[in-house]
């Protein structure tokens, strides 16, 4: 079997997708999902003008030494760009062999190891009624575990919270990323925040009880400090995790967190190797890998990476937000069913448009996902749908304290 044709697929059905079909001279085609949130089109390129021409005539089934050249022959390594591009062809090719071998990827992962995969879902908003009415939509729809997004007062716009107004005057939704010609400048105030976030919790657990699994999202934002002093204030309330709680590109950083709460810790959304992992894993400085599939490498990789983590009882907890799309949400479930150390999976459901695009045969019911027992991924790409909604150019928010200083957002 040979790779005969790669194409690169740019659509917009309500956000931004790019999604790598492979085609073999026997017909069997594989998809990848390459989206990288407000900068689409350059994996788009990466992979049009420079990966494309070296797939042409390689064994499909030679998934490992593909990964490793695509890798390694580049020379420049890392890097978001880079192993979103790998990661589209790495999950095509695992589409493909389990295509050919009439089998749901995750039979080729050793088999499930669990019935289904638990998932979280993500509750907000303006004032505590409103969140508490989020929350309640999100039990009747089935979820169990609840992520915890609030405004906070005297702040005008914070990441992750649904019904607050975008610049296009639109919900903002799970959609961070408008379209408009230039980024949103949003504020931010980290003291507010802290002050505010404790009250909330100690309000949804008043309201929710003891039971419920609750996470939070802090974006990046805070200091090690100031992360610390976060973790340790929500301790009463028996968080299932804090993610994101200061920017971990500088992994020492998590050792000061990590001496001052007890709270559990998620990292990883915006790392893309297991090199920006070593410190945090080898030193048990988080509790849960946020990596996902579409951004760190693709399968070969993300099994690579949660086997490392296997090793210090650290667990998964893979991206699973909308602007990952079906095809790179279905690899990630095939993952989670078959690895053994599996924590949770983000889950926000895609627009009806998205799903007209890609034609998927995962499931959720009753607070789990599985990803279905088609051979393959499960997911299947109308190109003359995706062709009715071509790009549009969208960037996420930034943020600026109030004297003007560029922050984290």
């Amino acid at each position: 079997m040979k790779i005969v044709a790669a194409d690169i697929i740019v659509s917009s059905p309500d956000r931004n997708f790019v999604t790598l079909k492979i085609t073999t001279d026997e017909g069997i085609t594989g998809l990848g999902d390459a989206t990288l949130n407000g900068r689409e089109l350059s994996v788009a390129s990466y992979l049009r003008d420079h990966v494309a021409p070296l797939l042409m005539g390689r064994d499909p089934h030679r998934i490992e030494d593909t990964w490793q050249f695509l890798y390694r022959s580049a020379y420049w390594r890392r890097g978001p760009v880079t192993m979103a591009a790998i990661a589209a062809v790495d999950v095509a090719l695992w589409d493909i062999k389990a295509k050919a071998a009439g089998m749901p990827l995750y039979q080729l992962l050793g088999g499930a190891s669990r019935t289904g995969i638990m998932a979280y879902g993500h509750a907000s908003g303006r004032d505590l009624p409103e969140l508490f009415d989020s929350i309640r939509r999100h039990l009747d729809e089935g979820f169990r575990s609840i992520r915890v997004q609030t405004s906070v007062p005297g702040i005008n716009a914070v990441y992750g919270v649904a019904a607050q107004p975008s610049a296009t005057g639109q919900r903002y939704d799970y959609e961070p990323a408008q379209r408009t010609p230039l980024p949103v400048e949003e504020d931010w105030d980290t003291r507010a925040y802290l002050r505010h976030l404790p009250e909330v919790f100690e309000a949804v657990r008043g309201e929710f009880g003891p039971e419920l699994p609750l996470l939070h999202d802090g974006h990046h934002r805070m200091t090690p400090i100031q992360a610390a002093k976060l973790g340790k204030a929500l301790e009463p309330y028996d968080l299932f995790w804090l993610e994101d709680c200061t920017p971990a590109e500088n992994q020492e950083a998590l050792r000061l967190v990590r001496q001052h709460t007890t709270t559990p810790l998620a990292i990883g959304e915006v790392f893309n190797t297991v090199w920006d992992y070593q410190t945090l894993i080898r030193e048990q400085l988080i509790d849960y890998v946020r990596s996902a599939v579409t951004h760190t490498g693709g399968i070969t990789a993300m099994r690579k990476l949660l086997d490392f983590a296997a090793q210090y009882q650290i667990k998964s907890g893979i991206h699973g937000p909308t602007d990952i799309s079906p095809v790179g949400m279905a690899a990630a479930l095939h993952l989670d069913l078959a690895i053994h150390n599996f924590g949770i999976q983000e889950y926000m459901k895609h627009t009806p448009l998205a799903n007209e695009v890609f034609r998927q045969s995962f499931t959720f019911t009753d607070g789990y996902l599985h990803p279905g027992d088609q051979p393959g991924l499960g997911v299947e790409l109308d190109e003359e749908v995706a062709a009715r909604f071509p790009y549009e150019p969208a960037y996420l928010p930034f943020n600026r304290l109030k004297d003007g200083t560029i922050h984290d957002w």
